[in-house]
């Protein structure tokens, strides 16, 4: 059995979450959970809520014990850049890209 969260728009370059994505991918959740709660970035926060909302929807799909989940796939896919606009000198402007991502997380039992 398999439980999905996913977490769309988060303002996190895909290259950050990618760093603690991979630090949790195909552990346990209870181990996973423990270097989350030691790693310490935006990132890190930000994907330990994802993963307590996909054990709990794991939760709601069938009454399994969390002890047993590991996680099966995780993934983070870069979404829409926001583009600003920051004053320079001789009225010259350069951009500045704010970059969201998409974070995926499957949890399984098996």
């Amino acid at each position: 059995m398999e439980a999905i969260a996913r977490h769309r728009y988060v303002r996190i370059s895909a290259q950050k979450a990618r760093l603690v994505i991979n630090l949790i991918r195909g552990k346990k959740v209870i181990n996973a959970l423990d270097i989350l709660f030691f790693t310490n970035n935006k990132a890190s926060r930000i994907i330990k809520k994802i993963l307590i909302s996909a054990c709990s929807n794991a939760k709601i799909i069938s009454s399994i014990d969390i002890n047993g989940l590991f996680i099966c796939k995780s993934f983070v896919d870069e979404g829409s850049r926001i583009k600003r606009t920051m004053p320079r000198a001789r009225g010259r402007a350069d951009r500045i890209l704010k970059r969201t991502s998409h974070i995926t997380i499957i949890v399984s039992d098996y």
